[in-house]
């Protein structure tokens, strides 16, 4: 499975409109290769460097498996909330220094129950035993 974007390579620089600074709008991301068996996808964008840890940007789950691209500014699945206590993307807003974010994207064999999927510890717990592939793209973004 894979998780790219046409907006910036691995590793390579998220642009100005996805950040806090631009318009705080998601990417668009391609997603290739999905196995088979996955029922649903689940995708977790944060920032490890963070200065008091890791901090979560977005969290969307029960994702369609058949799902080739999430568009710009678009709402894939369902929502759960994030480090800014809101259910929807946060872009890329580091108080200072150039920070990594990491989308990860995962196939799960089930779909997973909304009302038990608050934020991120919530759905890596519903996750477990489920995941049967996993990708990342990173990205990183540094205030001018």
């Amino acid at each position: 499975m894979r998780i790219t974007s046409p907006a910036f390579e691995h590793e390579g620089t998220i642009p100005f409109e996805y950040t806090c600074n631009g318009k705080d709008i998601n990417p668009p991301l391609g997603i290739e290769e999905v196995p088979n068996v996955a029922r649903s996808l689940a995708l977790v964008v944060d920032d490890p460097d963070a200065p008091n840890g890791d901090w979560v940007h977005w969290v969307v789950f029960n994702i369609s498996p058949e799902t080739p691209e999430i568009a710009e500014n678009s709402v894939p699945g369902e929502e759960a909330s994030n480090d800014f206590d809101r259910r929807s993307y946060g872009g890329p807003c580091p108080p200072s220094g150039t920070h990594r974010y990491f989308f990860r994207l995962y196939a799960l064999d089930t779909e997973l129950d909304p009302e038990k999927v608050s934020g991120r510890h919530s759905l890596e717990k519903e996750m477990e035993g489920h995941i049967v592939a996993r990708s990342e793209l990173m990205g990183k973004y540094g205030k001018e």
